[in-house]
């Protein structure tokens, strides 16, 4: 069933007793279980999200890039998008995540975003702010859900990007990675926001994962003092812009922050999201990119990948099968990362592990 506004998605899967609410204009969306059965494990039907990289094609060089972006990186066609847009409205896919490399500088760009729109699916992206030409701003505040900005230094530069989505009257969002370094950036910002942060919609908060061009363990999120105090600060504090985390944040937001836990979700990848690369291949998670966890688009559906591929069974296994059964968060973060179990923010599985090892004979 689709619901009589037409920015408004109501839709029902009775074979999987659940029905999904999504407003198109707003990005508000909820999935509700029928009474009587609990809450769906993952959409058996399709993904609700994909994370599409449409190029790896990027002229910043960043060291941390986990796509490993460069000048050389190649284009997906807009033949390719389309087929992927045909299976995604096929399964109900309601949003997908447009990223790279740096998306809006594929020569495709704004066809892109009209396909995705033409599909009846909300189409956003990410970007590091180069290339937003004023045909671009005028597309994405006409056709997208939401953009977000990059925060990576120089910060003059970010500004400038800032101040363009802001004359098209597009809410900024900015997205910044958190390590064991920049968490007291961001923890600063948080006590004295800077002046290039005026005006933006919000920050979302992104937990450091050692893949790419240069994986550094020592930048894994670690130190407990620091983490404690940057939750505290987005607890207690008010802030000028709203605050948000990836789901591979999930353990640290469920252990240190006073939210209402309906709000929260664990790792939907594999269960409710999956990433396509610009070559069509479908992973459970764009961090898996260094891995042979995917299947191909050009010899097999979206549908039966996400249903039968080998690899996002497993994912979806180990996400079931966590070590976390003795921890009461277990049932709101899911254990966290199934594929880096470094990236725990909640220091439980350290304190775990240090205690079981005292018991081990020498």
């Amino acid at each position: 069933m689709v619901g009589k506004s037409e920015h408004i998605i109501q839709k029902r899967y009775p074979d999987e007793h659940y029905s999904i609410l999504f407003n198109k204009r707003t990005g508000y969306f909820v999935r509700a279980e029928d009474k009587g059965f609990p809450e769906p494990l993952w959409s058996k039907h399709g993904p609700e999200l994909l994370d599409i990289s449409i190029t790896n094609w990027c002229d910043k060089g960043c060291s941390f890039c986990y796509r490993q972006s460069t000048v050389q990186g190649q284009h997906m066609s807009l033949e390719d998008y389309q087929l992927i847009m045909k299976q995604a409205k096929e399964l109900d896919v309601f949003q997908v995540a447009i990223g790279g490399g740096n998306p809006n500088q594929h020569p495709n760009f704004i066809e892109i975003l009209q396909s995705t729109v033409d599909h009846g699916i909300v189409p956003c992206y990410t970007t590091n702010g180069r290339g937003l030409t004023n045909e671009i701003l005028a597309s994405t505040k006409k056709l997208c859900g939401s953009v977000a900005i990059s925060a990576y230094e120089p910060y003059s530069e970010f500004r400038k990007s800032i101040e363009q989505l802001l004359s098209f009257g597009i809410r900024a969002n900015v997205h910044f990675v958190i390590d064991n370094q920049s968490i007291d950036t961001a923890t600063d910002w948080l006590i004295s926001p800077p002046d290039f942060l005026k005006g933006i919609n919000s920050i979302i908060f992104l937990n450091y994962k050692p893949i790419g061009r240069k994986p550094n363990y020592e930048l894994i999120l670690k130190d407990q003092s620091k983490i404690k105090k940057f939750f505290s600060l987005v607890d207690k504090q008010k802030h000028a812009f709203k605050i948000g985390f990836d789901s591979c944040s999930i353990s640290g937001v469920a252990r240190y922050l006073n939210t209402n836990t309906s709000f929260y979700e664990g790792c939907d990848a594999g269960r409710f999201s999956a990433f396509v690369d610009e070559n069509l291949r479908m992973f459970p998670c764009s961090f898996m990119t260094n891995t042979t966890w995917f299947g191909n688009l050009r010899e097999e559906s979206m549908k039966d990948i996400w249903q039968s591929n080998k690899y996002f069974k497993k994912y979806r296994g180990r996400i079931i099968n966590n070590d976390c059964n003795s921890c009461q968060m277990q049932s709101i973060c899911m254990g966290g990362c199934p594929f880096i179990e470094e990236l725990s923010l909640c220091g439980w599985k350290d304190e775990r592990i240090k205690t079981e090892s005292e018991y081990i004979p020498i």
